[in-house]
């Protein structure tokens, strides 16, 4: 097992090397310069040379690259924000909490919602609850994310507005509600610009865990309802495919032979259906709900865009319409990375699902 997975990191260092390549080359082939995206369409040549200077910008592209894989490599840096004249290192702690909220969030209701809908339509293959579940599977694979998004910020925000239905259309929070960092509220000093600090911060801007574990739970409350919608919007195509694989992985497994004779023997049906038929149409299942988490992450570009949520979309959004190459890199990047990560715990599983698999 440790063999297997020091494998399959060393694997994943050329690709994510080369993702770092392509996403270097692909930004700066985008219409358009950083200068103009941040000074205006009237900035001067000069004051366009010395920006250029400033960012390094007025270098050849290898060069340019070179020192950007040498920051990255040796001194685990990845620049300052174009934009902002910030370090990207703290953008990602600020903006990826956020989409890791929102990530889990949109699994768990895809996961929750979408292998019980399959499970049933496989059961009962061809009847009124089959075809409404694969009408509704087929509908939400269709549908596009910023549509649906709006559709549901007009009907909970806008027409359920004086009813208890009504839910907040943007924002991660009620504005004017400062929840209190665990740290602080624990009485911890942490010097800031340590690695402590960093992690601490990381975890204080994941907003339900932070109110959890520091009993804040009208911030909790809050954090929840805002949650709601864009979750909902983001799981909606992750839920039916894996709906469709799960109806079809089921479907495949209740014909065997060894189900037949299972219900020859007299087996209880909810044993027939989970212990025997569930757990060996799992791998196509935890398969396709691996390359569906990596999906959400890419996804929550509009869907945070949509909400108003600053996460990892929302900044990747903004990074490139503003031509900020060091984020376009370094969010490409985490991205690729949680890619990666996932395929390797979907890899993990497969001995835990299947003892006869061996990793190796």
């Amino acid at each position: 097992m440790r063999q297997f997975v020091l494998r399959r990191v060393l694997l994943a260092v050329p690709v994510i090397l080369g993702i770092l390549v392509v996403t270097f080359t692909v930004a700066r082939l985008i219409p358009g310069d950083p200068c103009t995206a941040a000074l205006g369409e009237r900035a001067t040549a000069e004051a366009c040379e010395a920006f250029n200077v400033r960012f390094g910008l007025d270098k050849p592209i290898i060069v340019q690259l070179g020192i950007y894989m040498r920051s990255i490599l040796v001194e685990g840096d990845f620049g300052n924000s174009i934009r902002f004249s910030r370090p990207v290192s703290l953008l990602l702690i600020e903006r990826l909490p956020t989409t890791i909220e929102l990530g889990l969030a949109a699994t768990f209701i895809a996961v929750l919602v979408g292998v019980p809908a399959g499970m049933l339509s496989a059961y009962k293959r061809n009847s009124t609850a089959d075809v409404v579940t694969m009408i509704g599977a087929n509908i939400g694979v269709s549908m596009p994310v910023y549509w649906l998004g709006l559709m549901m910020a007009y009907v909970f925000a806008v027409l359920l507005k004086d009813t208890a239905f009504w839910l907040p259309p943007s924002g991660q929070l009620t504005p004017g509600l400062l929840p209190t960092p665990f740290y602080e509220a624990w009485g911890w000093e942490l010097t800031k610009d340590t690695a402590a600090f960093t992690i601490a911060d990381f975890i204080a801007n994941l907003e339900i865990i932070n109110s959890i574990i520091t009993a804040q739970w009208s911030v909790l409350q809050d954090a929840i309802r805002h949650l709601i919608l864009p979750s909902i919007a983001l799981s909606t195509i992750p839920m039916a495919i894996i709906a469709r694989i799960t109806r079809s992985s089921m479907l495949d497994v209740l014909g065997r032979e060894y189900v037949r004779a299972a219900r020859a023997k007299g087996v209880i049906e909810r044993k027939v259906v989970f212990k025997h038929a569930l757990r060996n149409a799992l791998l196509p299942i935890v398969t396709v709900i691996g390359l569906q988490v990596g999906t959400l992450f890419a996804g929550a570009v509009l869907t945070e865009t949509i909400f108003g949520w600053s996460g990892v979309g929302r900044a990747l959004f903004d990074a490139i319409t503003g031509r900020d190459f060091p984020v376009i890199q370094a969010f490409t990047v985490v991205i690729a990375i949680g890619y990666v990560a996932v395929n390797l715990l979907v890899d993990i599983s497969y001995a835990f699902i299947d003892p006869r698999i061996k990793l190796q």
